[in-house]
Parts: C-alpha cells; structure tokens; sequence
C-alpha cells in the first residue's frame, strides 16, 4: 500500500510531472493570449483617436491589468508568501495615493494662485 501511495504522489516515477507541465504551459499561453488582447486594445485606444480623460484611463487601466498579469504569472508573484506579495505591491500603491495628494494639492495651490495674482 505504502508504494501504491507514493506511485500516486509522483515519488518512485516520472508520472507527476508531466500533467503539472501542461498545466503549466497552459497558463503562460493563456496569460500570453490575454496580455495580446490588452495590447490589441491598447492601440485600439490610439487607432481610434480617443482624447481627454477616457483615453488616459483606458491606457493606464490596460497598462495596470497586463503589469498585474506579468507581475503574477511570469514573475511567479502569485505563488509567493503574502509577506512578499505586500513588499512588491503595496509601495505603488502608496505612491499612487501620494500622487493623487499631488494632484489635490495643485489644483489648491493653482486656484491660489489666481485669486491672488489674477489671471493674466
């Protein structure tokens, strides 16, 4: 029973590999396929001339999902401890709030500026 058991835990053979290879092999042409798709779509953005806010949300909304998909599958992020996962994800984060205070604080510091100075 004990060989039986490690026959089926891949221990005594080559059986195990190959199923988790296919797997394997798989998702990256899945990730592969999808990060063509958010490409494609990416120039779409471009080829049909989209301006103003729309077409800047739609190229960094591309660009964060194919980041994400690079970060998680060929980096391997999604298979790391959590402890990692936070070291590499949540630093961006904190700048993207940091950004954000940015922009607050321009807008403020802009409008300041002409009710003091005028608008010539």
């Amino acid at each position: 029973m004990a060989q039986a058991e490690a026959q089926d835990h891949g221990l005594h053979g080559h059986a195990a590999p190959a199923p988790a290879m296919a797997h394997a092999i798989k998702l990256y042409l899945v990730v592969w396929g999808w990060l063509f798709i958010l490409s494609a779509c990416s120039y779409a953005v471009d080829y049909f001339a989209l301006q103003g806010m729309l077409r800047w949300s739609l190229i960094l909304i591309f660009m964060m999902l194919k980041a994400g998909l690079i970060v998680a599958v060929f980096m391997h992020m999604a298979w790391e401890r959590l402890a990692l996962s936070y070291a590499i994800i949540v630093p961006p984060l904190v700048i993207l709030v940091f950004v954000a205070i940015m922009v607050i604080e321009s807008r403020y510091t802009e409008i300041t500026r002409v009710l003091s100075f005028g608008a010539g």
